[in-house]
């Protein structure tokens, strides 16, 4: 919550308190008889800050449903907009948490090592102000497409027009016990991911061989990793498909989802 922007400026900043949300946080934990979270490390993190019973933690990861990749619908206009682009996408909230000044500043070097190189930013914050002043700042206006927010309908057609997917999160406590959606979304189409060092999701992408790691903030890590993409192509479409078999067989809604229904079962 402290890096909401509704709580960094007036009212929300005098109005909304994170310390008192936190307190009454842990006062729900000790009165409930069992504890949804969306990660393992986010469990862990709660069951040592409140020293609870294991067997009182869900696991219940934000996956994303077979449909998503399935029955989606592309967009042609979309195809043809990047047909002839080397992307590297972006999908979902821009908060600059998210990490977008990473990628931003990286464009410099890549976009003059890589043939029609395109970072395509889809989605949008009240932050998008500061990346597109950071992108003005470095000329990159050319090689950096701001597509606002789009309906989650055409998320597929952005997907497969990819070369890379990205997830450049900021570490925090945040970040670092919990999974971005986008990261299975991109998985579902067989896409390589780049991700930051923010612990789940590092975890996950090296556990499942679907992506390569950068250190948070380090543009020039950033950089070296989608050229090692970039240059071999064999293990970009080998890390893709460990990805996709990964969510088809293990990491979709409807297999993830049965913690939740016995849960419900047992009540």
């Amino acid at each position: 919550m402290k890096f909401y922007p509704h709580l960094n400026k007036f009212p929300g900043k005098y109005i909304i308190s994170p310390n008192k949300w936190r307190k009454k946080e842990n006062e729900f934990i000790l009165k409930a008889d069992k504890i949804i979270t969306v990660s393992p490390n986010f469990a862990e993190n709660i069951i040592k800050k409140n020293n609870i019973e294991t067997k009182k933690m869900v696991v219940v990861p934000n996956t994303v449903r077979q449909s998503f990749y399935k029955d989606a619908i592309y967009s042609d206009i979309i195809k043809e907009k990047y047909s002839n682009k080397f992307v590297v996408l972006y999908l979902g909230d821009t908060n600059i948490r998210r990490g977008l000044l990473t990628a931003i500043r990286a464009t410099e070097f890549l976009s003059k090592k890589i043939a029609n190189f395109k970072l395509v930013i889809v989605g949008q914050n009240t932050t998008d102000s500061i990346l597109k002043e950071e992108t003005k700042k470095l000329n990159l206006e050319s090689f950096i497409d701001f597509e606002g927010w789009q309906d989650v309908s055409l998320f597929p057609s952005y997907i497969v027009t990819s070369n890379i997917c990205i997830s450049p999160l900021y570490r925090s406590i945040q970040h670092d016990v919990a999974y971005a959606n986008k990261i299975f979304q991109y998985m579902s189409f067989g896409k390589p991911i780049l991700v930051s060092n923010a612990i789940a999701q590092k975890e996950i992408v090296e556990r499942v061989h679907s992506g390569l790691v950068h250190e948070e903030k380090n543009k020039d890590d950033f950089s070296s990793k989608v050229l090692e993409l970039y240059q071999n192509k064999e293990k970009a479409e080998e890390l893709g498909k460990n990805g996709k078999l990964f969510i088809e067989n293990e990491f979709s809604w409807e297999l993830t989802s049965q913690a939740l229904v016995k849960l419900y079962n047992e009540l």
